[in-house]
């Protein structure tokens, strides 16, 4: 079962997921796809690492090549945390022009081994805001990634202000 978690900055979506998959079967694992590139990276990744303590999950970090990941044996659940992160990481730095298919086959994958899945993702476009082209360039991946994933996907949650809300495939739980 696949599942996208989507939300603005802060929306609580990264809290709601990881109560979803804490309450899914385990193993579970949390996959973190934040590259650390400066002290506010570290303050990140610290602050989910302290949210999902005694919850059961192991940590794998892997910034891109999902499709190449090996998953501990018998994983059941798996969090992807992020798509944002994810995207970025295959334009700027993994599959470059193949950004789209890499993350795609990559979370393909994920899905043939685990039983449950939760991608958490950003809400992009409702700013308005003029980009510069590379900018704009992620940004319509990640729009792109969201759209694919939102077909795919068993369940599509939207979080506003630490409401899930319901977009396909019934419950929030």
């Amino acid at each position: 079962m696949l599942t996208l978690i989507i939300g603005g900055a802060a929306s609580g979506k990264s809290e709601y997921a990881e109560r979803l998959a804490a309450a899914a079967p385990g193993p579970r694992v949390y996959l973190a796809t934040m590259r650390r590139h400066d002290a506010e990276c570290e303050a990140r990744i610290k602050k989910h690492r302290a949210a999902r303590a005694g919850r059961g999950f192991v940590t794998c970090e892997r910034e891109a090549g999902l499709a190449g990941l090996a998953l501990p044996a018998g994983t059941r659940t798996v969090l992807l945390e992020d798509l944002g992160n994810l995207a970025a990481n295959e334009l700027y730095g993994g599959a470059g022009e193949g950004a789209f298919d890499a993350a795609l086959a990559g979370i393909d994958e994920l899905c043939v081994r685990a039983a449950r899945v939760y991608v958490v993702s950003n809400e992009v476009f409702s700013d308005g805001a003029p980009y510069d082209p590379g900018t704009r360039r992620y940004i319509e991946l990640l729009g792109a990634l969201n759209q694919a994933l939102a077909a795919r996907a068993d369940r599509v949650v939207e979080v506003v202000c630490g409401i899930p809300l319901i977009w396909k495939g019934g419950t929030t739980e």
